[in-house]
């Protein structure tokens, strides 16, 4: 599944009163007065892996080969390390105070809120919803990169690898920007059950795919390609780009790790201590962490023996593969239906924002409250008027920046350091005491401040890639 949660944990808690001597029902509820919760390590271990393993495994070999077979697979190594730790750090903060019986935090939000409070929540909020946003754009740019992937497999199959076969990927945008539109009137898609099976089928399938086109492709070339320190300088590539891709590459990096802002949801689903949630969170964190790594180790190290410098910026979309253009097909059309659900499950705590911000600005708006239900669709005029508007513009600032890997590497560089790092550090420090100017206190705040720098630097990168490939492009021309 994408970076985003169909988890019960994004919803307000349920108003639910346990009556004195009423033994029956407390033995199905919480402390909290929820359902009891029946997670274990090994469905939080399957929820973190379906969530991480998205559309940024795509774009692996072609950062690896910016950076090298010496620094890319470390790098590599560096972020799985920081993001488990970080993670660790985080799962401490499910519970304010007592961390057996402390009160819960059911969101990413909330955890801040109990813990930091005032202007860091607000800011919290911005990043997160602007993340929400840009992912949005991102997912829809793959999306139609896939749709016209299939389009030009099957016209190089017929046509030949040297027919150009150029066609535009703008009417794609417009075609699921219209499927997102009609899913965005379901309320509440992040709980329909099926999502999250559909969303882990195909990440798997096009993920493996992927990795077995590398590892055929290899093995056909006769060894691995690439060099030590990656693509060289020379052929079309200046020693600036070089510098700029390369940090780039570090946010593609993090784009394809990041999955802290869905952690606390994910951690709400756990059965109630003992042992405490953050244990069983801590277990679950190293399992799919390690399951994840090995797995992005061997699409991203495999990608790159395949192409060497040629690594394309996406997998299969980039034609280094043609054939066999079946199998092509099948990984692109199962990137584009784990997307069509993934825009809708990362835009739900988005819509469900700005809808209960309307509401209580305006409680009686008729407009606002109405709603009219047809099977699963709960229409209203004003849903259907600001998501619709929403999608519109997503696709509209797709159009203009169809750029997957400069995209999906700003993505990473924005919301790597202060959602995987400055706010669980913080956070952490408040929840647990940690006394200013200690060794665990200077420890934890060069971390933050390493990170700070690694997030400058690749946003740098993506945003002058951005601007390089923008003096080349017309928008709304392809």
């Amino acid at each position: 599944m994408s970076k985003a949660s169909h988890l019960s944990g994004m919803t307000a808690p349920l108003e639910m009163s346990v009556e004195a001597g009423n033994r029956g029902d407390a033995a199905w509820l919480d402390d909290d007065g929820r359902p009891r919760r029946t997670g274990t390590v090994w469905t939080a271990s399957a929820h973190i892996i379906t969530a991480v393993i998205g559309s940024g495994v795509l774009s692996l070999a072609w950062a690896i080969a910016q950076l090298g077979w010496g620094a890319g697979p470390a790098v590599m190594l560096l972020f799985a390390g920081v993001i488990y730790y970080t993670s660790t750090l985080l799962a401490e903060c499910y519970r304010s105070g007592d961390p057996m019986a402390g009160k819960r935090n059911y969101t990413y939000m909330d955890a801040v809120r109990a813990s930091l409070g005032g202007a860091k929540v607000r800011l919290c909020g911005v990043i997160q919803y602007a993340n929400l946003f840009g992912v949005a754009i991102g997912y829809t740019i793959a999306a139609s990169i896939s749709m016209l992937a299939i389009k030009r497999a099957d016209c190089f199959h017929v046509k030949g690898h040297k027919n150009a076969c150029r066609s535009s990927s703008n009417p794609y945008m417009i075609l699921f920007g219209i499927v997102e539109i009609v899913f965005s009137q379901i309320p509440d898609f992040d709980q329909i059950w099926w999502l999250s099976i559909v969303a882990a089928v195909m990440s798997f399938t096009y993920s493996t795919i992927g990795l077995s086109l590398g590892i055929t492709q290899t093995v056909a070339n006769g060894g691995f390609k690439g060099s030590l320190t990656g693509i060289s300088i020379g052929a079309g590539v200046t020693s600036t780009q070089k510098v700029w891709r390369s940090l780039q590459a570090f946010g593609n990096i993090a784009f394809a790790y990041s999955y802290s802002i869905i952690l606390i949801e994910i951690q709400d689903t756990v059965k109630a201590p003992p042992p405490s949630e953050a244990k069983v969170m801590k277990k679950a964190t190293m399992l799919s962490v390690a399951t994840t790594t090995m797995f992005y180790m061997l699409c991203g190290c495999m990608g790159y023996a395949a192409f060497g410098d040629a690594a394309p910026d996406n997998l299969l979309t980039g034609f280094g593969f043609y054939e066999p253009f079946w199998l092509l097909d099948i990984a692109n059309v199962a990137i584009v239906v784990h997307l069509v659900g993934a825009y809708q499950v990362f835009c739900q705590p988005l819509f469900a924002f700005v809808e209960k911000w309307a509401a209580a600005t305006w409680p009686d708006s008729r407009f606002i409250a109405r709603e009219v239900r047809l099977g699963p669709f709960a229409l209203s005029v004003f849903r259907l008027t600001w998501r619709t508007a929403f999608v519109v513009l997503t696709t509209v600032v797709s159009m203009l920046l169809p750029f997957f890997g400069d995209v999906v590497g700003l993505l990473g560089a924005v919301s790597f350091w202060p959602l995987t790092v400055y706010f669980p550090v913080e956070m952490y420090i408040v929840q647990r005491g940690v006394p200013r100017g200690s060794t665990r206190w200077i420890c934890l705040q060069t971390l933050s401040a390493a990170c700070l720098v690694v997030s400058i630097a690749a946003a740098a990168g993506s945003i002058a890639d951005v601007i390089d490939a923008l003096k080349v492009y017309r928008p709304f021309s392809g």
